[in-house]
């Protein structure tokens, strides 16, 4: 994260962001009645912005209006708060200090800090002239009313989601399989949680088929991560269990992808991978009091002469025998692994995040995440309420039977694909066939990684996931 949060008081020179649902003068602002009669007018106008330059200083007054589901009136203030943000970077301040009146409630507020924050990120690694580009806002000075325990902790939920971010954008040059083990060992050191990483001969040992038929065409090995944060005084006896697809980058395999643009953001087939391992992070920095564990699979899918091919059978972890009908089906081959070994832990929950379809992101475009699963409505709606609070919404797909039908094979148990109808479902049924535990499946294709500036989302990798994991696992309390 490149934006220090802190409470405090207002120092005199301070550029000021007035949060407010309607506004009031407030002599805080020190503000002349002129100055008032301007704020009024522009308001009377329907302006929600309103800048008044006090030269030694700005004073930024941002209306909110409130909705009637609270959740949307704090995505309201994440927006806002990405423009004064931005605005504060084009006139090169680099400090604001960020205050309410008595109407405004603290979430609010938090929010509105956190889509500056999360807004202010920037991924200049390989820019020549990063320095020069950098946004000159470094610091978010927020209301001394607000509590110093819930800064540090939105603190370190930015902070992951940028890490998510950085982990998404990086170049499959840059990142294989062993360096995003890598990245999620030196978290691990940062944060406290417990890592292991399985190596190529370790996978071979336990019979992950999925994982090591995808790896067969690349020249760099696959890993399994596994990452643990069990507090002294937890408050679940059986782990939640977190899985996300690490398939760091993905040109379909033997199936080339020969879809128009279909290839060149591929680096991002790992976003449940960083969204999974960044949340652990948070997780484990924040010491919540809840016993979670994380699997990643990762390997990158390339082509080679020894690389599998469609009508291949592969035998996986489970011992289940799969007809390989589209190696570019390859996420679920490998989470499939992941989800036969979570049920060595007997766990309460297991919630797998992947890019998975392209059906998903077709059906629902960037605006939320696909999920299904056969948790019990109680976990999913608790869920769910926890991606409208991070405004990471959840769409629920049916996972009928029928759809079952449409991944039997004529000389396997199951095939890797279902045809060309309701591409996310069949794939959710396929990964189904590797649980015995309560299973909640996220496909994240659509808004793991955007083409166009998307608010305090941003562009290319949005981490997407992290903040709505940290919700969930913070609500087990």
């Amino acid at each position: 994260m490149n934006t220090k949060i802190t409470t405090g008081t207002t120092g005199t020179k301070d550029s000021i962001v007035y949060v407010t649902h309607s506004f009031k003068n407030d002599k805080r602002l020190n503000l002349n009645e002129n100055e008032v009669a301007y704020i009024k007018a522009e308001i009377e106008d329907d302006k929600k912005l309103v800048t008044i330059n006090h030269y030694d200083k700005w004073i930024f007054i941002s209306i909110i209006e409130k909705e009637k589901q609270h959740y949307k009136t704090n995505e309201k203030a994440r927006k806002a708060g990405d423009k004064v943000g931005s605005l504060a970077n084009h006139k090169k301040l680099g400090k604001l200090s960020v205050i309410i009146n008595d109407k405004v409630s603290s979430d609010v507020l938090l929010s509105y800090v956190e889509g500056m924050a999360l807004g202010n990120y920037q991924f200049l690694k390989y820019r020549k002239d990063a320095k020069k580009e950098a946004n000159s806002l470094i610091e978010i000075v927020v209301d001394e009313r607000i509590k110093q325990t819930a800064i540090e902790q939105l603190s370190i939920v930015i902070d992951a989601t940028c890490k998510a971010r950085d982990l998404v954008n990086e170049p499959a040059n840059a990142l294989n399989a062993t360096g995003l083990a890598s990245a999620f060992q030196k978290m691990a050191q940062e944060s406290g949680f417990k890592i292991e990483v399985l190596d190529k001969t370790k996978i071979k040992a336990l019979k992950m088929g999925g994982l090591i038929a995808v790896n067969l065409g690349s020249i760099d090995p696959p890993t399994f991560s596994i990452m643990e944060w069990k507090p002294a005084k937890a408050v679940n006896k059986q782990p939640i269990v977190l899985i996300g697809k690490g398939v760091v980058y993905d040109t379909g395999g033997m199936s080339l992808k020969t879809t128009l643009n279909s290839m060149d953001y591929m680096k991002c087939d790992m976003g449940g991978a960083a969204a999974v391992g960044c949340a652990m992070y948070a997780i484990a920095k924040a010491k919540l009091p809840v016993h979670v564990i994380a699997l990643v699979p990762s390997t990158d899918n390339r082509l080679d002469g020894n690389a599998y091919v469609p009508g291949d059978i592969i035998t996986m972890h489970s011992g289940m025998n799969v007809e390989v009908l589209n190696t570019d089906a390859e996420g679920r081959m490998i989470l499939a692994d992941a989800l036969s070994y979570a049920q060595k832990y007997k766990p309460k929950l297991v919630i797998d995040l992947a890019t998975l379809t392209g059906a998903a992101a077709a059906a629902i475009g960037h605006y939320g995440t696909v999920c299904m699963g056969n948790a019990d409505e109680k976990t999913k709606n608790k869920l769910k309420e926890s991606g409208n609070n991070v405004y990471e919404r959840l769409v629920e797909f049916p996972m009928w039977d029928e759809y079952g039908e449409l991944i039997k094979s004529d000389i396997a148990e199951i095939k890797n694909v279902g045809g060309p109808y309701a591409g996310a479902i069949t794939a959710g049924k396929f990964l189904e066939k590797f649980t015995d535990y309560p299973w909640i499946h996220l496909d994240i294709a659509g808004p793991a990684f955007v083409k166009a500036n998307d608010s305090y989302r941003g562009k290319n990798g949005t981490g997407v996931g992290v903040r709505l994991l940290f919700d969930y696992i913070k609500s087990l309390k």
